[in-house]
């Protein structure tokens, strides 16, 4: 099968999935599986922390995507169309949107007749303490999660497998595995410290151009071209270089404050997010991961032809 066909095929599998399915059973989710090979590592004591994060922050996602580049290549010498729909499968693993969706619905419903419940829900979502968070800040949190994982869940390993699927589509695969290795090491160890330097410094590489695709994507999705254009004076006061562009924009085409107590304030001159804000980001983040696919998808097609 040529690459064109191929990445059609792929993305159609995994768009498909998730709109059906949403995330594998968590416990033969291969992230979970992942994620506890980084929990053990966390455990060890290492004589020079910093060597040994950075060592780890290569060598957990190449090994991943050596796995799966070898997976795929061997499913293509069976057919190439098995290596298109696992490439498919495994782009859908490395993906999340569903649940980013469900959970941040969750935590808005509840966020003004339940408080309580909505900052428990809300470590789904964020690392940040919730405890005596205001309704306002409980959806402002959920929001800033919108757009955040948006670009990490979903537009970076998209972006990785449409980048190497012009290698081959095994190197496709393994594109998107690496990315999300990638990010799930930041997320377990990118805190401040020695053994979680590595992971964030290469994570903070690698979401460079991602996150400000997501940023042009919140922008189109909002019919709202210039968003990120206005994002810009905020955008850089997270900690993060790349996380303030997708929340930035977000805030920008919603027009309101969003705030991490002690961190951060994007768009201070707006106001907190209402329940009808938070709903109208679950929209716009729906829309934008759609548009994504699409996008995709079309890519694959002007291969084809």
């Amino acid at each position: 099968m040529a690459p064109g066909p191929a990445v059609v095929v792929a993305v159609a599998v995994a768009g498909g999935l998730e709109t059906a399915v949403g995330e594998p059973p968590g416990r033969y989710h291969p992230v979970a599986f992942l994620g506890g090979l980084i929990g053990r590592l966390e455990a060890r004591k290492f004589g020079v922390p910093r060597f040994a994060g950075a060592f780890y922050a290569v060598s957990v996602p190449l090994g991943s995507a050596i796995v799966v580049y070898g997976l795929v290549w061997s499913a293509g010498a069976v057919h190439s169309i098995a290596a298109a729909v696992l490439s498919g499968v495994v782009l859908w693993v490395a993906s999340s949107l569903r649940m980013l969706l469900g959970s941040a619905r969750s935590v808005i419903e509840a966020s003004d007749d339940d408080t309580d419940a909505a900052r428990e829900a809300l470590p789904a979502l964020v690392g940040r303490d919730t405890g005596g968070l205001s309704p306002e800040l409980v959806r402002s949190a959920a929001i800033e999660s919108l757009a955040e994982n948006l670009s990490d869940g979903l537009i970076a390993p998209l972006s990785a497998f449409l980048a190497l699927s012009f290698v081959s589509i095994p190197a496709a695969a393994a594109a998107a595995a690496f990315l999300k290795a990638t990010n799930t090491m930041d997320s377990m160890l990118g805190y401040p410290g020695p053994l979680g330097w590595g992971s964030a410094r290469l994570d903070d590489l690698f979401m460079l151009l991602p996150a400000r695709i997501t940023a042009v994507l919140i922008s189109l999705s909002a019919g709202d071209p210039d968003a990120p254009l206005r994002a810009r004076r905020y955008a850089y006061k997270p900690a993060s270089p790349n996380a303030g562009w997708p929340m930035g924009t977000l805030a920008a085409v919603l027009d309101v404050r969003l705030e991490k107590p002690g961190a951060y304030v994007l768009n201070d001159v707006a106001a907190g997010p209402t329940e009808r804000d938070g709903y109208a980001a679950i929209a716009l983040t729906k829309r934008a991961g759609g548009i994504a696919y699409l996008l995709a998808a079309i890519a694959g097609v002007f291969r084809w032809l």
